[in-house]
């Protein structure tokens, strides 16, 4: 029962988790008249503080001095921040520009991106269906380039910085709200500085917009954050399966947005690109489920033969401690056995 209540509690993090970044483009569409590049800097500005607080809280401080002592991790940190300022800025601009579905595109095809990685960078193999879900997503590219009349840059820079960011991620090792903290304080000068830049020439919106503007400003740092805390609530109690399943919740919101709130264009040729990704990411999704199903009942298998060999070694003592070595209740006769061959324990040992 209570693996059960972690993953309700799970669920409903990881519902949160997403759902919040899926809505996303009605927060940024609240922002006009701040400009992009204002928005994204008012979004790393505030978001240390909220990093600082989140932090204090949690009595998070042990990674901070290893990270300082480390220049490779410290310079992975920098390329990490870099590469998500990149992605934030060009999703908060295609929010403004009307672009919302093409900037789902780019997170639909981000984890046949991130397995392209896998292939390219670190030399992972494959499984046939990998492959297939690749080729999908190729020719969703190629169709999406003919029904946009250009290559979809956004969405491909999209998916690649996003992709990047999460492999360098994995070579700093750190928890999500100690990295949050780490690539914040990394992205707060240069954006204060900017901040300050827009004031002295008189194009900052903080100040002129009213009170709800500068209060929806100021937000962006929690805004930021709250997935991210919610998504870490959510990975620790769920499977990776799971989390697999509920990370197409966000683009499929974008997309919805797009489509309904935003009023954004979608003739025939860019429906056929999004079935075509859409149909690979059920191909990438049944082929990741179906492994993990055989994986436990490997693991299954490995600990109910496990068990058999304790309980038949169990019992081999347990005869063999029975009487003592050449001893019987009757004198003269012989009773010390040899251990019997072929029993799961022996097969083990060999």
């Amino acid at each position: 029962m209570e693996s059960q209540g972690e993953q309700r509690t799970g669920l409903l993090f990881g519902f949160a988790a997403y759902g919040m970044w899926g809505l996303l483009p009605l927060y940024w569409a609240l922002l006009e008249p701040a400009g992009a590049t204002e928005v994204l800097a008012h979004r790393m500005v505030w978001s240390l503080p909220t990093a600082l607080v989140i932090l204090a809280a949690l009595r998070r401080w042990a990674w901070v001095r290893p990270l300082l002592r480390d220049p490779r991790r410290l310079g992975l940190i920098v390329l990490a921040a870099g590469l998500i300022s990149v992605n934030w800025g060009l999703f908060i601009w295609a929010v403004g520009t009307g672009k919302v579905i093409e900037a789902s595109l780019g997170y639909f095809i981000n984890p046949l991106i991130s397995i392209a990685f896998g292939v390219l960078l670190l030399r992972e193999r494959l499984r046939p269906a990998q492959w297939v879900a690749v080729g999908i997503g190729a020719l969703a590219v190629g169709v999406m380039t003919v029904a946009y009349g250009r290559l979809p840059w956004l969405s491909l820079v999209l998916a690649v910085t996003f992709a990047l960011y999460g492999l360098i991620k994995k070579g700093v090792r750190l928890d999500g709200v100690a990295s949050f903290g780490a690539e914040t304080a990394v992205q707060f000068l240069p954006a204060a500085a900017f901040l300050v830049f827009l004031g002295s020439r008189g194009e900052a919106t903080f100040a002129s917009e009213g009170v709800g503007h500068t209060l929806l400003l100021s937000l962006a740092g929690l805004a930021t954050a709250l997935p991210l805390i919610f998504f870490g609530g959510a990975a620790v109690r769920l499977p990776l399966s799971t989390i697999g399943l509920l990370q197409y919740l966000a683009p499929a919101s974008m997309f919805l947005l797009g489509l309904l709130a935003f009023d954004e264009e979608m003739p025939p040729e860019r429906w056929a690109g999004f079935l075509l990704v859409w149909a690979a990411l059920c191909l990438l999704t049944w082929d990741a489920l179906r492994t993990a199903r055989r994986s436990r009942a490997r693991l299954r298998a490995a600990a109910a033969a496990a068990a058999a060999s304790a309980r038949a070694s169990r019992t081999g003592d347990g005869k063999a401690g029975d009487s003592g070595p050449g001893e019987t209740g009757e004198p003269g006769r012989r009773t010390d056995r040899p251990a019997v061959a072929g029993t799961p324990s022996d097969a083990a040992k060999g």
